[in-house]
């Protein structure tokens, strides 16, 4: 039998985009798949949605916030229930190509590699084409992921019959970044990045991803908080980070 695959998706206020979110995976050729849907105390008609598809497919589980708890704690909530040997992310305005599991799955399995992420694509709020491909590294280091966040969490899945269960620190922004960390040291093999793009990241007007400034500034609490870095190191990191960023990942973004 395949493999099982615990999906995580924290959901808040997302009524807009949640049915084709959910939809993405209800279609992927790769079946064995849990969803948890974890609900962050949205208000508006995000959990009337998802209940549609939930009463319609038994692999559709809904966990409640009592309150709202931020992203790293409702995808935590979802990484503790899940079943799956693989746990796989995926945010509620994000989608995934039809392909996404079956070609990741057998690409791991294939490749005995415990952490796995893919190129994708930019979408704007309207679910338009952006025009923009950001290529997966082949092969990702500890060391090298350091220096910049180059997973999109939409993308990446880890091994946890391999890695056990990793969570996320409750940091309000970049904790995916943190996870993947963990994981790859956990691992003590580099992350494997798969060329064919395999999702289409949504870009959204208040988007941590659209404000520069602010991305400059939860990176420095990555360093920081997250990671227990001096101030003297966490600066030292950011300058890498802003090298990293401007001269040697902005080639992974290409237009198409």
């Amino acid at each position: 039998m395949k493999p099982l695959v615990s999906i995580i998706t924290p959901m808040f206020n997302s009524e807009a985009f949640i049915s084709e979110t959910i939809n993405s995976v209800v279609n992927q050729t790769y079946q064995n798949w849990e969803l948890l849907l974890i609900d962050d105390g949205s208000t508006d008609r995000t959990l009337e949605l998802a209940n549609k598809f939930i009463i319609e497919n038994s692999k559709i589980k809904l966990f409640k916030n009592a309150l709202n708890q931020g992203a790293a704690l409702s995808r935590n909530r979802g990484i503790e229930s899940a079943q799956g040997d693989y746990i796989a992310f995926l945010d509620a305005d994000d989608l995934w190509k039809p392909n996404k599991l079956e070609t990741q799955i057998a690409f791991m399995q294939s490749n005995n590699c415990d952490v796995c992420f893919s190129s994708y694509e930019q979408i704007n709020e309207s679910g338009k084409p952006l025009n923009k491909l950001i290529i997966a590294l082949p092969d990702l280091t500890y060391q090298k992921y350091l220096k910049s966040n180059y997973i999109g969490n939409l993308t990446g899945i880890y091994n946890a019959k391999n890695l056990g269960k990793i969570t996320a620190p409750n940091l309000r922004k970049r904790q995916d970044w943190l996870l993947w960390l963990s994981a790859i040291k956990k691992s003590r093999k580099p992350a494997k990045g798969i060329a064919e793009s395999l999702a289409y990241y949504r870009v959204r007007k208040d988007s941590m991803s659209s404000n520069k400034i602010n991305l400059l500034k939860h990176n420095y609490w990555v360093y920081k908080k997250g990671l227990g870095f001096s101030t003297l190191k966490s600066i030292g990191y950011m300058l890498i980070f802003l090298n990293e960023h401007f001269f040697v990942k902005s080639k992974q973004i290409v237009s198409t």
